[in-house]
This record gives C-alpha cells, sequence and structure tokens, in this order.
C-alpha cells in the first residue's frame, strides 16, 4: 500500500481494524515522510522515532486483541512543543526551556496515551506562543508546505505544517488569539479552537491563562471531531475546566444544515483585506445558502476594539506568567556571576526572545501601579462587552463566518512591523476574549494559496461548527488538495 501519509484518520483507522494495515507500517511511514521533507518544512523540533515505534507496537497488540481501543488507537500524530510530555523535551520554541524534561504528562497527553495514539514529536512554534508566523522561534523558522518561501501562520505553524505535509495524520496545537484557526487557514487544512475550558489546560505552558486553549488540527471535519473528542472533559487539576457534558461530535457530522442560521457580521469585512480572500469567503458564503442555510447580517459592534484590548490582556497575563523564569527553578540559567540581581537580569535577557521581551515589557506597562486602570481595567471591560455582543448575535443565529486571516500567506521576513505582524489576527482574536468556539476550514484559493473560511460557535457549540464545516466539505474539494512542491 502506496501513500499511507494521504490517509485521513478515519480511513487509517479502518484499516488498522481490518487488519488491512498495521500501526507500525503506518508509523513507519510517516517518518519516511518526515525524513523526506522535513529537511524543507522544518515543522518538528523533536522527532522522537523510538517512542513513536514502540507505542505502534503497543497499539497493533491492543488492535490484535480487541481490548481498549479507540479511534485514535495506532494512529501518528504531533504535539505542539508548548504541551507538557514527561521525560521529553518540551521547549515552547525558547531558548529558556531548550534542555527541559517536565517530570509530568499534560492532561491532554494523558488522555492520547491512553487511547492509544502514536507521538510522531514536538513541533515548532513562535516562542512562547507569541507569534502569527512561526518566525520567532528560537530555533528556525517553519516553512509553508504550499510555498516554501512563505509563513505557514503561528504560533502553531509546526503544527499546522506537520498535517499539511503529510507528515502526521492531525496534531495539537495552542490557540490564545487565533494560533490555531490562522496557520490552519493558511496551510489549507481545518483548526478547531475549542470553547475556553473544553480542553484542559493542566500541563500547558501558559502565555495568557484566560484566553489559552488546546485544539487539534485535521484534514477533514470527521477527524477533527475525532480528535476533540479524544481529549475534551472536565479535569480537576484545571480550575478553568468545564464540567459541561461532552458532546458526541461525530454523530453532529450529519451533512444537513438546511434551516440552520448563520450570521455574517458586517465589521469582518475590512478595508485591506485580500480581494483575493473576500472573494473565496464570500463564495463559501453562497456555498452554505445553496446548503439550505439562511445567511443572516449581524453585527458585532465591539469588534473593532478587539486587538487593541488583546493586546493589553494577553501581555499583561503574559508579564505575570513568565515572572517564573527566574533562572532559580528550571530552565536557562545565568552563572557567570556572584551577584543575584545579575543572574537574573541575564537569565531573562539571554533566555528570551524579542518579540517576548516585547510583551513582557507591554504587559508589565500595563499592569503597572500608574496605568492599570487606564489599560488593563479598561480592556476587561471592553472584553465584557466584545462578549455581550457574541451573545446578543447567537440569541439570532446558530454560527457565525468569517474570514479567518486577512491575506493568504505571506513572505517570510516580509512583515517586520510588529504592528502589521499583530493585524494578522484580527478576525480569529474576538473568539478567544469571549472564550467561544471557532474553527477554520480551507474555503478555496487565491493565486495557488489556501484561504481559510471560520466558523464562529457559542460556548460548548463545538457541534455546530463541525457540523456545517463537514456539510461544507460534501460538496467542495478543497481539503482533499495538496501541496505540489514536496
Amino acid at each position: 500500500m502506496t501513500d499511507l501519509h494521504t490517509l485521513t484518520i478515519h480511513e487509517a483507522a479502518e484499516l488498522l481494524r481490518q487488519r488491512k494495515l498495521s500501526s507500525v507500517e503506518l508509523t513507519k511511514a510517516h517518518l519516511e515522510r518526515i525524513r523526506a521533507v522535513d529537511d524543507k518544512v522544518k515543522a518538528f523540533t523533536l522527532v522522537t522515532d523510538d517512542l513513536a515505534l514502540r507505542q505502534a507496537e503497543e497499539a497493533d497488540k491492543r488492535i490484535a486483541s480487541g481490548e481498549n481501543l479507540s479511534p485514535l488507537t495506532g494512529i501518528p500524530l504531533a504535539i505542539k512543543d508548548v504541551i507538557c510530555t514527561k521525560g521529553i523535551t518540551t521547549t515552547c520554541g525558547s531558548r529558556m526551556l531548550e534542555n527541559f524534561k517536565p517530570p509530568f504528562d499534560a492532561t491532554v497527553m494523558e488522555k492520547l496515551n491512553a487511547a492509544g495514539a502514536v507521538m510522531l514529536g514536538k513541533t515548532n512554534m513562535d516562542e512562547f506562543a507569541m507569534g502569527s508566523s512561526t518566525e520567532h522561534s528560537a530555533f528556525f523558522p517553519t516553512h509553508n508546505p504550499w510555498d516554501l518561501d512563505r509563513a505557514p501562520g503561528g504560533s502553531s505553524g509546526g503544527s499546522a505544517a506537520v498535517v499539511a505535509a503529510g507528515m502526521a495524520m492531525g496534531s495539537y496545537g495552542s490557540d490564545t488569539g487565533g494560533s490555531i484557526r490562522q496557520p490552519g487557514a493558511l496551510c489549507n487544512i481545518l483548526g478547531l479552537k475549542p470553547t475556553y475550558g473544553r480542553v484542559s489546560r493542566y500541563g500547558l505552558v501558559a502565555f495568557a491563562s484566560s484566553l489559552d486553549q488546546i485544539g487539534p488540527f485535521a484534514r477533514d471535519a470527521q477527524d477533527a471531531a475525532t480528535l476533540l473528542q479524544a481529549v475534551a472533559g472536565y479535569d480537576q487539576r484545571d480550575s478553568t475546566s468545564s464540567t459541561q457534558e461532552v458532546a458526541n461530535y461525530s454523530q453532529a457530522l450529519t451533512g444537513n444544515i438546511k434551516g440552520m442560521r448563520i450570521g455574517v457580521p458586517k465589521e469582518y469585512w475590512v478595508e485591506g483585506m485580500d480581494l483575493g480572500v473576500e472573494k473565496v469567503v464570500h463564495s463559501a458564503i453562497e456555498a452554505l445558502r445553496d446548503l439550505g442555510a439562511e445567511i443572516v447580517d449581524v453585527s458585532l459592534p465591539h469588534t473593532k476594539y478587539g486587538l487593541a484590548a488583546y493586546y493589553i490582556v494577553a501581555p499583561a497575563e503574559a508579564s505575570a506568567n513568565l515572572a517564573r523564569y527566574d533562572g532559580v527553578k528550571y530552565g536557562y540559567s545565568y552563572r557567570d556571576t556572584d551577584d543575584m540581581w545579575e543572574a537574573m537580569e541575564k537569565t531573562r535577557q539571554n533566555g528570551f526572545g524579542a518579540e517576548v521581551k516585547r510583551r513582557i515589557m507591554l504587559g508589565t506597562y500595563a499592569l503597572s501601579a500608574g496605568y492599570y486602570d487606564a489599560y488593563y481595567k479598561q480592556a476587561e471591560k471592553v472584553r465584557a462587552l466584545i462578549k455581550r455582543d457574541f451573545d446578543e448575535a447567537f440569541a439570532q443565529v446558530d454560527a457565525l463566518v468569517s474570514p479567518a486571516s486577512p491575506t493568504v500567506a505571506f513572505k517570510l521576513g516580509e512583515i517586520s512591523d510588529p504592528y502589521q505582524m499583530y493585524l494578522q489576527d484580527m478576525f480569529t482574536i474576538p473568539a478567544n476574549l469571549a472564550g467561544i468556539c471557532g474553527i477554520s476550514i480551507p474555503g478555496g484559493f487565491s493565486e495557488n494559496l489556501p484561504v481559510g473560511v471560520q466558523l464562529l460557535g457559542n460556548t460548548f457549540q463545538e457541534a455546530a461548527i463541525l457540523r456545517i464545516a463537514d456539510a461544507f466539505e460534501r460538496v467542495t474539494d478543497y481539503h482533499k488538495q495538496w501541496p505540489k512542491n514536496l
């Protein structure tokens, strides 16, 4: 059997159950694919060959016995290097944690291990998840499989690129302001950000604790549903984890969206957006109309303040979370001095990259005594207004549709102005501020580069947006397209 790396998770799972394919064969095929193309893409920070093959052998034993099987048993996956893996380096794309091996697994990893999944390795990312291009990794930039001169998006660019390039059947990333949906859009795969609290953050190295959420990358809606199902649910070790019952996401994929009301927010069509992106998303909206959905114009009036509010709230929380990296407890430590304060200063100076330092300074300023009320407190008020906008919209509609990114993939090094880079997240940030769920799906192409369509759902309505994504896939084939240059 050739081209095993092109199978979807559900196709491979069926072959595994029928004993027409072994997990070891499947895993070896993906390891060979990694060796063949990752020198060009540079999506992995670490490939765990030996572990993957051991896990594949265990999975084959489970399949042979027919016990403790799950839809992910024997399936090769990749993990963003911000999710703790016991005894396996977890760098967060930073020199600060270059040699850090966590003594525990994140809850997500515990669940995947229990399901019998195979871990191929850890994926590259913007340092501490701060960025929209995966150019801010301390190690190397990741390249977009659709055009190796372009960025894959970020911060989960490595996790998006491995799936787009066929190096993993699925992957997990984290989304603080769009870091799953934006790279999913630029790499022509599905990127799903669950509702805040739907997936445990225990073992996710924190960037902004009130915004971060782990979610999957997949090649189609069925795979995305399977990957989310495997990790969703309450965790007593995460105080923000929700006890809300987890839906059966696969059962929601009926292909029928007749009668669903889908809102189009007028604020998501902005000056400066690529005309090609606008055309593709409008075409996708018409496809949803043809499928029987009722398309409704809605307004989210405080959207225009979302970017400003986010870049106060997120850096403020980052400033607090990253204070722990002082050279004393773990991670990089500057030792060439007898002075405690110089040691701490040089540890942070040498351990953090430019983008991380920029956000620490922004956040520390916003939290300082003279500016807390003027900046951070005001940003939290705006956040409440943005959440209210979504509540009012979802009182009228079942989901919202918009572009996922204002542009197609941009060239590596093309955006040097931090503010211009921050604008890449303008359509994705409001969902994080409001804590709702969202997914980016392949919607078409502009100048041979992928365009993502974003679907937003109310809190814990992942089943609704997956249902719409699945229906759209049944009448299009964009998600089946592969990069031509690998």
